[in-house]
């Protein structure tokens, strides 16, 4: 008698371009990116996250890459003051300061941190969120038909809102990706479509836009290398596929669901070595979270110079891991 099923399970695949701990890896889009951008981090992988900050829409995401690629200074002109602080149409409001000077300085110096950083990254993880973008109209006395990534509290009247058309993205998604092996030849790119629900939309709203970037973004990835597509949409709404999986208000994918795609990205992109590695990385930074009742006692200290033989030993195998931090950490327990 055949077994009953259930549910869908869709295999990870592994990739012919791992990602390791000597890589360097940009993350940029929507929050989503930023769930497995802290978990990247949490294992002590060389990251970069959101050089502008939080963005969804594509139009955004290319702009700030491109900002990126040509090092971009900002000046005044391009700010402007709302609700007693001076923001960007391009950042998201982390940016925004209460000054001139406050502002440029957070924008530029992301700005060339985002330069350097891709100009010798291995990898780039580009998460799409909506293809619903919003535009700014004749009330608003800014530049009309200018796309934002943020509009920073102000009045709803100021934006035109529009569904991007299919070959519309095709083509900023080709460009993009022209522009970006220009800069860095070696550049291993990835794309994903977030599993988070644009709710604000409406549900039939964010369904038109999930179809089109989901489209766009094969299309570019079945005619280009080195690209992946990451399916971090799928695993939530067609493995997972259970409410269960999201958190209360029904629009982001919760622990147990964020940790499920975590599983399957590594599964994809790290070998064995590499997995091994973040075993014994999570270990020592699960340690340096513990406490202790009686930091004085035997137990506790044997406990310490346990840590601290553990992570020179991993540093001695590979000299490459950001632990010298965990290292003083447990060295300086010592004996307290």
């Amino acid at each position: 008698m055949s077994q009953l099923k259930f549910k869908l399970t869709l295999p990870s695949k592994r990739s012919a371009f791992p990602i390791g701990y000597r890589d360097k890896t940009l993350l940029i889009g929507s929050c989503f990116s930023e769930n497995i951008g802290s978990k990247l981090n949490t294992h002590l992988f060389n990251v970069l996250e959101n050089p502008h900050g939080i963005l969804f829409n594509p139009i955004s995401v290319a702009q700030s890459l491109m900002d990126c690629i040509n090092n971009k200074i900002y000046q005044e002109a391009d700010l402007f003051s709302l609700n007693e602080v001076w923001n960007s149409w391009h950042h998201h409001s982390r940016f925004s300061g209460l000054t001139i000077k406050e502002t440029l300085d957070k924008i530029n110096s992301s700005i060339h941190q985002g330069h350097q950083f891709l100009k010798a990254t291995d990898h780039i993880v580009i998460t799409l969120g909506s293809a619903w973008v919003y535009q700014l109209n004749h009330p608003s006395s800014f530049t009309v038909g200018q796309v934002v990534a943020n509009n920073h509290k102000a009045s709803a009247n100021w934006f035109d809102k529009r569904l991007m058309q299919p070959n519309e993205l095709i083509e900023l998604l080709k460009n993009l990706v022209k522009q970006l092996l220009s800069f860095n030849p070696h550049l291993h790119i990835v794309f994903t479509i977030s599993p988070v629900r644009h709710l604000r939309e409406g549900l039939v709203e964010n369904n038109r836009s999930k179809a089109v970037l989901i489209h766009a973004v094969h299309e570019v990835v079945d005619t280009h290398d080195p690209i992946d597509y990451f399916p971090s949409y799928e695993y939530i709404m067609d493995d997972l596929r259970d409410y269960r999986f999201y958190s209360e208000d029904m629009v982001h994918p919760n622990y147990a669901a964020s940790n499920y795609v975590w599983e399957k990205l590594v599964e994809t992109y790290m070998n064995e070595e590499t997995q091994n590695i973040m075993k014994q990385v999570a270990e020592l930074q699960l340690a340096m979270q513990h406490k202790p009742f009686f930091a004085g006692s035997a137990q506790h200290q044997e406990f310490l110079h346990n840590c601290v033989a553990k992570t020179e030993q991993l540093l001695s195998l590979y000299p490459y891991l950001a632990l010298d931090d965990q290292l003083q950490f447990f060295k300086r327990q010592i004996g307290k």
